[in-house]
């Protein structure tokens, strides 16, 4: 698959949300840290899972597939043998999330260890690293603040003050190791973003019984040693179900908003991930909403859609699905936090600018908002997803309601974080030829 054809479509099914990416990835680091066996139910398969699996079996977790769950035995680990076989380096691919969790995590290690990545990896700042590991007892080398980066730990716990601004990530990252540690440490955060997904990160900490700091306002984590020594390790194997995905989520309930009626199963109302506050919008704009203890249903207003105003500063990618939805209002949505996306996959503030205004949609970007004039024709076009999912997956919704055919370049961009989207889309009626 390169590029797909978008027919006009209404929409009509269930389907089950996709295993949470953010869940998946953080529960294969905590897999690894915990030691011992792991039972994960309902598994990401995505590109991104995938890399974050690689990592933890390359630091000595064993993982195999039994009965469609993934098992993970991290006894022999990295992390629990010492003087265990060195290794040389660490693949993160294009996984943005697995770059600034695992080096961290990889620094806890006393040796010598090159992480490396692929596309769009290759470009992100990591600058992060080069100001802060050197504090916590880390060599770093980087390329003028991007990848490759040569670290060589052992990392140590100490207290910290960083800047939290670009991504929650890194934070997520240092909460891991520091946590793995278990000493009195503080990290002090100034401006942190996407606030939720570091909600994320403690939620899953605590699945996993690790040592979770005292969260003061998302400023300060401040950890306390345990007294009982590896308490929070525990030895026996231990069950862990992975809940559906509110990022990829969103695009199906975008696409019965504008396209037909959607059910979507498998959602935590009470989930932690950021991209739950998709429903404020939806709730807001004269789509049918019916919301179950595991499942949303959306259906497709008779009497058009309003425009709305939202801020994605700490969800920015929920941008994406709002653009989709925005350009099928009635008025200019406005949504706030632009900056948020200079370093995605691609620059997502122009990508969507340009291939929505392929398809006759007028964005304007002034600071940190963005403006969608909604219209009454989506004109079919050829757009291209800057090898980007999220982009993929927006044309894609939006080419629903397109007066004609829709063709999508570099298509299998969705593979990053959500490999069946197009099959799902199918199973509901949409009509998608390759």
């Amino acid at each position: 698959m390169s590029n797909i054809t978008i027919h006009p479509s209404r929409i009509n099914g269930t389907l089950q949300a996709p295993p949470s990416k953010s869940c998946t990835q953080r529960a294969y680091a905590a897999a690894l840290l915990k030691g011992g066996k792991t039972i994960i139910a309902n598994y990401g398969k995505s590109n991104d899972d995938k890399a974050a699996l690689e990592i933890i079996q390359q630091l000595g977790a064993i993982a195999i597939i039994e009965n469609d769950q993934m098992i993970i035995d991290a006894s022999n680990s990295k992390f629990k043998i010492q003087n265990s076989k060195l290794i040389t380096s660490i693949n993160c691919n294009e996984s943005g999330l697995s770059l600034r969790m695992f080096t961290p995590i990889a620094a806890l290690l006393n040796q010598e260890i090159v992480i490396t990545g692929k596309g769009s990896l290759l470009n992100r700042p990591i600058n992060f690293f080069d100001k802060i590991l050197p504090l916590l007892n880390v060599q770093v080398e980087t390329k003028n603040g991007t990848l490759p980066i040569k670290i060589k730990g052992e990392l140590q716990a100490k207290n910290i003050e960083i800047d939290g601004s670009l991504s929650s990530q890194f934070l997520t990252g240092l909460l891991f190791a520091f946590s793995f540690k278990n000493v009195g440490a503080t990290i002090t955060v100034n401006n942190l973003k996407s606030k939720p997904y570091i909600d994320l990160t403690l939620q899953v900490m605590q699945d996993f019984g690790m040592n979770i700091p005292q969260n003061k306002g998302y400023e300060e984590f401040v950890f306390t040693q345990y007294l009982t020594p590896n308490i929070q390790y525990p030895n026996k194997p231990m069950n862990y179900t992975i809940e559906g995905d509110w990022s990829n989520a969103a695009f199906l309930l975008v696409a019965g908003a504008i396209a037909g009626d959607v059910t979507v199963k498998e959602l935590n109302i009470n989930s932690t991930q950021a991209d739950k506050a998709i429903l404020e919008v939806l709730k807001n704009i004269g789509c049918g909403i019916t919301i179950e203890s595991s499942e949303i249903t959306i259906s497709n207003a008779t009497l058009g859609l309003n425009a709305f105003t939202f801020d994605a500063t700490d969800c920015p990618d929920l941008f994406p699905p709002l653009v989709a939805l925005a350009s099928c209002c009635k008025g200019i949505s406005t949504i706030k936090g632009i900056t948020r996306l200079q370093h995605k996959e691609s620059n997502r503030a122009i990508s969507l600018q340009e291939e929505f205004g392929k398809m006759g949609v007028t964005i304007f970007l002034k600071n940190d908002t963005m403006l969608i004039q909604g219209t009454e024709e989506i004109k079919a076009a050829i757009v291209s997803s800057h090898n980007d999912h999220r982009i993929a997956m927006a044309c894609t919704v939006a080419a629903l309601k397109a007066k004609g055919n829709t063709i999508i370049e570099n298509a299998e961009a969705i593979n990053k974080s959500y490999p069946n989207f197009y099959e799902d889309l199918k199973r509901v009626g949409a009509t998608i030829k390759e």
